[in-house]
């Protein structure tokens, strides 16, 4: 299968535009988050999500835990795509999904050893796809996502070959190490964000190496 790519912290029209030209099936849109880069208001989430064309998802990350909550923000903002970067508890999942019967749902999980395994298994069946990455939910300072960090592909990869749902890998990925993390995990898809910019922004050849990477591992779809 051919892997898929999602430019994450996209931030204005030109950036939105720019990943979609050079292949991304889907953009993320970052919401209101304790830690890390990205982060827009909602009132521009709803203006770039609209810009994303058919064939391509606009994905609104999102550290709100209570389907209420999700469901407003995910209303507010038409988002396609919901991903859930703090933990959802089961009820609430299903009631998200009562409720949002036509957007699909990417639960990440934070890769740091068995108990992610256990904790992907537990989630995967509640959900359309999971995003293994770096991170952390403990300490004074919750990391979400955006820590610029890998981690043990060979956990992602016993975590992609034991659910049947799509997963994503993210973390610390550029265009010198994504062919390797494609090889080891086998994920449908990829997902950047510091990686491919320069001083914050989009960088159109640090993205082009990183597509061109993907290309080498087995291409973009």
């Amino acid at each position: 299968m051919r892997t898929r790519l999602k430019v994450c912290c996209i931030s204005s029209r030109s950036e939105a535009s720019l990943a979609i030209e050079v292949g991304a099936s889907a953009i993320g849109l970052v919401s209101a988050m304790p830690s890390g880069p990205g982060v827009i208001p909602d009132t521009l989430i709803t203006e770039l999500a609209a810009l994303a064309p058919v064939g391509v998802a606009a994905v609104l990350l999102t550290s709100l835990g209570t389907a209420d909550a999700l469901i407003e923000q995910q209303r507010r903002c038409r988002a396609d795509v919901l991903q859930l970067c703090e933990v959802v508890p089961p009820n609430e999942l299903r009631r998200l999904r009562d409720a949002l019967p036509g957007v699909r749902l990417i639960h990440v999980v934070h890769v740091a050893g068995e108990a992610s395994i256990a904790e992907a298994e537990a989630v995967a069946p509640l959900v359309d796809a999971l995003l293994l990455d770096t991170g952390t939910r403990a300490g004074a300072v919750r990391e979400l996502g955006g820590t610029g960090r890998t981690h043990d592909w060979s956990v992602s990869a016993r975590i992609a070959a034991s659910i049947d749902r799509p997963t994503f890998i993210a973390g610390g990925l550029h265009a010198g190490n994504v062919a390797e993390a494609i090889a080891t995990v086998r994920p449908y898809g990829v997902d950047v964000c510091g990686g491919v910019r320069t001083a914050g922004n989009l960088d159109r050849e640090r993205l082009q190496a990183f597509t061109a990477a993907i290309d080498a591992a087995g291409g973009l779809s």
